[in-house]
Parts: C-alpha cells; sequence; structure tokens
C-alpha cells in the first residue's frame, strides 16, 4: 500500500483538493453558483450553526453527487449493536474479560458493521448525551458498504490488525498503538487484512477535545500538531447492483443504496474532519519526587461534560515512562472511585496486573467499586529497592473513563462468554501486614 499523505493539526482550519483536480476549491466562498467542475457543494455541520466561534465545527465538501442521492433507509439486522442498558440487572462487581474470540476467516466472513458489539454504556442518545463502549471483531473488508453514526463520535482503538479507512476525506490507515476518531455523520468505510480487533468510545452529543493543561504550561501531553488528517482523495464509481450506506440513527442500524460510490468528494475545507494519532507521540508527564499522580496525566483526548472538570468520557493511557519515585508504592494505588473506569490492553501486560489481563480483553471498575493491584503485584512493589527504573516498556494499556455510570449489556456479560469469572481471585491472597506495635516497620534497604 503506498504511503498516505496527511494534515497536520488539531482542530485546524484545513483546506484540501485531489491533485487530479488542481484549483476544486471554490476561491472566496463557499457556495458558488456553479462550483468548479461541476461539483456539488455541501456543509457538513458537527455543531449548532450558532455556537461560539471557539466551538463551531463545519466543512464544505466540493463532491460528484451530493450525500442525498440514495434510495430510503430501511431497517436492519442490529446485530450486537444495542442502546438498552436494562437488558440485565446491574452488576457491581470488578468485572474482566478475557481477550474477545474474532471470528475465523474461514468460517464466517464479517466486516467492521457485522463485527461491532456493544459492551456497555450509559446516557440517553435522543438527548444527545452519554456513551457506549463498543467492540469490534472482523475478518473481512466492507466491500461496497459504508457507515455512518449519526448518534455520536467514534474513538477507535484497534488493537489487533491495521485498518485502511476510507471517508468523505480521504484516507488514512491506522495500525495498532494509533487511534483515529470518526465524527458524527462522517461516512467511512473500513478494510481489514487479517483477523482484526479492536476498542471502540463513542459519546454522544459532544466532540473530543485536548485536554486543558493548567500548571504543566504550553506544552505536554499529546501535543496538537500530532494529530492527523487525511487529504482530499475521491473516486468516481458507478456500483452495480448499489452500494450500501449504513447508517446508526437513535442506536439502531439502517441502509440504503445509491449507485455510486460516496467517496467523491474531490475537495474540501473546514476544522470538522476525522483524524489519527500515534499513541508514541504522547509527552509523558509523571511524578519526579514522591507519590503516586493521579492518572488524569494520561489524558489523551477529553469530551467535556456540561459540569467543569467532569468529563462524559476521557481517553487515557499508560504508556512507557520512567519511575522514579522516592519513598513511595509506585504502581496504582488501591482505589475507589466516583467514575467507571474500563481498561483495555492493546499490547505487553498492564503494570499492575501481570497476568489474566490481556491484549484484547478488557476490565470494567464501576462507579465506587474498589479495584488496585494484585496481591503478587502490591508484594514485589512493597519489597522493591527503589531506584529509577523503566516501567510499562513494550506496553501500552488505556482507560476509557465516564462520569457515568456504565450499564453491561448482555452480550458483555453472557452472549460473549469471555467474562473473566475468577477475576476477585487475584485479590483474595492480600494478607494483613499489620504491625501494633510497630509505628516504623523495616522497609527494603
Amino acid at each position: 500500500m503506498p504511503e498516505l499523505k496527511y494534515i497536520s493539526g488539531f482542530g485546524n482550519e484545513c483546506a484540501s483538493e485531489d491533485p487530479r483536480c488542481p484549483g476544486a476549491l471554490p476561491e472566496g466562498q463557499n457556495n458558488p453558483q456553479v462550483c468548479p467542475y461541476n461539483l456539488y457543494a455541501e456543509q457538513l455541520s458537527g455543531s449548532a450553526f450558532t455556537c461560539p466561534r471557539g466551538t463551531n465545527k463545519r466543512s464544505w465538501l466540493y463532491r460528484i453527487l451530493p450525500s442525498v442521492s440514495h434510495k430510503p433507509f430501511e431497517s436492519i439486522d442490529q446485530g450486537n449493536v444495542t442502546h438498552n442498558w436494562d437488558e440485565v440487572d446491574p452488576d457491581p462487581n470488578q468485572l474482566r474479560w478475557k481477550p474477545f474470540e474474532i471470528p475465523k476467516t474461514s468460517q464466517k466472513k464479517v466486516d467492521f458493521v457485522n463485527g461491532l458489539h456493544t459492551l456497555c454504556g450509559a446516557g440517553d442518545i435522543r438527548s444527545n448525551n452519554g456513551l457506549a463502549v463498543h467492540i469490534f471483531l472482523c475478518n473481512s473488508s466492507m466491500d461496497d458498504r459504508c457507515f455512518y453514526n449519526s448518534d455520536g463520535d467514534f474513538l477507535i482503538v484497534p488493537q489487533k490488525g491495521k485498518l485502511l479507512i476510507y471517508t468523505e476525506f480521504g484516507k488514512m490507515c491506522v495500525q495498532p498503538n494509533e487511534i483515529c476518531v470518526i465524527q458524527r455523520g462522517m461516512r467511512f468505510s473500513i478494510d481489514v487484512f487479517e483477523e482484526t480487533r479492536g476498542y471502540i468510545l463513542e459519546v454522544y452529543g459532544v466532540h473530543f477535545e485536548l485536554p486543558d493543561l493548567g500548571p504543566i504550561g504550553a506544552n505536554g501531553l499529546a501535543n496538537p500538531r500530532d494529530f492527523l488528517i487525511p487529504v482530499a482523495w475521491y473516486e468516481d464509481r458507478q456500483v452495480q447492483g448499489g452500494y450500501t450506506v449504513i447508517n446508526k440513527y437513535q442506536g439502531k442500524l439502517f441502509a440504503a443504496k445509491q449507485a455510486v460510490s460516496p467517496f467523491n468528494v474531490v475537495a474540501w475545507h473546514g476544522n470538522y474532519t476525522p483524524y489519527k494519532y500515534n499513541l508514541e507521540n504522547f509527552m509523558v508527564i509523571n511524578s519526579v519526587a514522591f507519590d503516586h499522580a493521579d492518572p488524569s496525566i494520561f489524558t489523551v483526548l477529553t469530551a467535556k461534560s456540561v459540569r467543569p472538570g467532569v468529563a462524559i468520557a476521557d481517553f487515557v493511557i499508560f504508556p512507557p515512562r520512567w519511575g522514579v519515585a522516592a519513598k513511595t508504592f509506585r504502581p496504582p494505588y488501591y482505589h475507589r472511585n466516583c467514575m467507571s473506569e474500563f481498561m483495555g490492553l492493546i499490547r505487553g501486560h498492564y503494570e499492575a496486573k501481570q497476568g489474566g489481563f490481556l491484549p484484547g480483553g478488557g476490565s470494567l471498575h464501576s462507579s465506587m467499586t474498589p479495584h488496585g493491584p494484585d496481591a503478587d503485584c502490591f508484594e514485589k512493589a512493597s519489597k522493591a529497592t527503589l531506584v529509577p527504573e523503566r516501567i510499562a516498556d513494550g506496553t501500552m494499556a488505556f482507560m476509557f473513563e465516564s462520569s457515568l455510570s456504565l450499564a453491561v449489556t448482555k452480550w458483555g456479560l453472557k452472549t460473549s462468554s469471555c467474562l473473566d469469572e475468577n477475576y476477585y481471585k487475584c485479590w483474595e491472597p492480600l494478607k494483613s501486614h499489620f504491625t501494633p506495635n510497630s509505628r516504623n516497620p523495616a522497609g527494603p534497604k
């Protein structure tokens, strides 16, 4: 596959033309009476027209045919996609899943849409407030099929297998240890090259932003210039038998037929685009004296709620870094949290749980449910000699953290058959080290 080109910068005003049609962007206006090359002008709005300039999101697309050129939508099989958070009774226990099983190509062809499975979520799609966590498990490309989401943004985290993503704005290649965001309403299709697996964080009614840096200053964490936006690319292709456009609307799936490929945008400009990011570019902030800083220092992207400082969802990573804190228990501390924490593992192992938590699996620690290092991790970290050390080399764990209380679906608890019924046992060996007659017991030397 030839190397793809990108535009750099998060949330920038960008403009792009397919080089086969130079001058395809109108000059000085958005909607001329006749567009260059006799294209159609179409605006894609990611915010209300009247949003303040800093949060107003829209792009103008100049395309061979407008996206309205399709037959009526009809309801199709939902598969394992749902927004029903009352399928099963609530479960406050610590939950962990073994790696989700990818269907074998020899048994059944499954593309990205057919391979979507809703694991958990909360909120209401119709009121544009909430989120869902999905797992995608596929082995085939989306041939003459595309998807768009009327309900929210998709943050896609591939874990196994690279994705070649066709969008109305151009093409992106997204590999494990990279992420991409396909924002609400954008049509896309995904090619895969092997049995493929990954995670999706969907947020309703808001968009992902870079977190505020506060006292950190102007630089650090995920830098805006490291986010990449595809450049314009089009195909002028008639599809015999029709091209299928799949829409997720109010949590349900619908499909419509059209005669041509939807990726017929010759040029575009605006600030509402898909984008990707390589997690290796994250500039880590960490404790250099003592104690354990909160995991919010590892936030890549946030989807804010109306309450200051409280997110509908944060995307947080735990990348390779140095640990140097003195007099400190260095792994994550034992914790009860008003937030919900879903964790996944892209590669390697997670520092607080060396066994059981595997790439392609996940865990959910719900609001106020206690969690923390397993017994073996606690014993080793309590006795370790504290010298500067590399943490998490060859590893990338991540967290979808939310202020909402997440409900797990029937697929997550039962149908997937991946729930680890023995998860709680990793804490059973914890034992009391209480020394009532010695306030300062001997520690590691």
